[in-house]
């Protein structure tokens, strides 16, 4: 049996040294949430020691409801490392961007303990801004230069291309940026495309270690396939130990030309008027509608059509009906929202995607 060591997400230094020595297979370790005033979050239903294959506890996000914990071997973390670098042609330094305490940000620490490099470190526990990205991506020394962002945070930086010429050249200054955790909106990425930035969309989840597929292109050692029910099904190097030998997720996709095309999870796909509708792709096309800062959709019971789209967004006050128009016109009148609402902001966890359980809530208040 191994000793389970308990660390804070807001104690990254010593998240680090965890990380080797759970590498090394000397420890597992489980990340918590961040201290509040010096105390520890309250942590049910973690054993004190472990099977000595587990290195990692990995808690998922949880945007659907209760989180769950997920047991991965080192070997996982060290081939999620290995095959990722691979494919970004070599190791380097990495700016961390996104909580530790989920299995983006554990994996810059995994990744910069293989490339024996210190990541930078971002206040992820402040709002993420451009300044504070420029001001970090200064600070990076090595000559490969890696991050991990949401579309959220890409969103934010993309903004401020118009006003800060020092944001594009600290984008342009990494060799790879990584985005994952949810979709993003086409435009957004063609308009970084466009402008030389080199993003990598990756899919994967805390039960791959992370993202195992790139650009829709599996990792070595990966395989993708569809499973009858249309559902995404992974066998790769770096699964946990309960999702042996192969992980069938809850996202819907489609394999086209070879690669992978992500439809969205399939608790996300609603029946209205007898029509398969999205609420992912939803996102992703109301999100390129301008004036739009950022969006999420979800389903609404209606007696007419059985489910309909709530769209809640932050952004300009005028451009609703633009955002039903767009919608309806690109995906037909099934899309069209039932009710368009703005917020002054759009509920997010602390892994910065999406809580849809409070954004349903938002249509039962308003």
């Amino acid at each position: 049996m191994a000793l389970l060591k308990l660390v804070a997400a807001n104690d990254v230094i010593g998240a680090q040294l965890a990380v080797i020595e759970a590498l090394a297979g000397r420890q597992a370790l489980f990340i918590t949430a961040p201290e509040t005033a010096g105390l520890m979050p309250e942590v049910h239903g973690l054993p004190d020691q472990t099977p000595d294959d587990v290195a990692f506890i990995i808690e998922s996000s949880g945007s659907t409801g209760t989180p769950k914990r997920i047991q991965h071997t080192a070997a996982a973390a060290l081939d999620s490392s290995q095959i990722a670098a691979k494919r970004l042609d070599g190791h380097g330094q990495w700016l961390l961007a996104l909580p530790i305490n989920y299995v983006a940000g554990l994996n810059v620490l995994v990744r910069s303990a293989v490339a024996d490099t210190a990541p930078v470190v971002m206040n992820t526990a402040v709002s993420f801004t451009a300044e504070a990205f420029v001001r970090s991506a200064s600070l990076m020394r090595d000559d490969r230069r890696y991050t991990a962002l949401v579309p959220t945070q890409l969103a934010r930086l993309a903004a401020a291309l118009d006003h800060d010429e020092d944001v594009l050249r600290a984008l342009r200054s990494f060799d790879a940026i990584l985005v994952g955790g949810q979709s993003v909106a086409p435009t957004l990425l063609a308009k970084l495309q466009d402008l030389h930035v080199n993003l990598v969309e990756t899919y994967g989840s805390a039960e791959t270690f992370g993202g195992v597929v790139y650009n829709g292109e599996p990792l070595d050692g990966v395989s993708v396939s569809i499973e009858p029910d249309d559902r995404i099904a992974i066998a790769s190097p770096t699964l946990s130990i309960a999702d042996q030998p192969k992980y069938v997720s809850n996202d819907v996709g489609e394999i086209v030309d070879g690669k992978l095309r992500v439809l969205g999870r399939k608790d996300r796909v609603i029946i209205s008027g007898g029509i398969k509708i999205s609420l992912d792709r939803v996102e992703s096309l109301a999100a390129d509608v301008a004036g739009v800062v950022e969006i999420a959709a979800t389903a609404l019971d209606d007696d007419e059509w059985g489910q309909r789209v709530g769209i809640a967004y932050l952004g300009s006050p005028e451009v609703a009906d633009e955002v039903a128009m767009q919608l309806a016109n690109l995906l037909g009148p099934a899309a069209k929202p039932l009710r368009v609402i703005r917020v002054d902001r759009v509920p997010k966890l602390s892994s910065q995607k999406h809580d849809l359980v409070a954004i349903r809530q938002l249509f039962e208040r308003n």
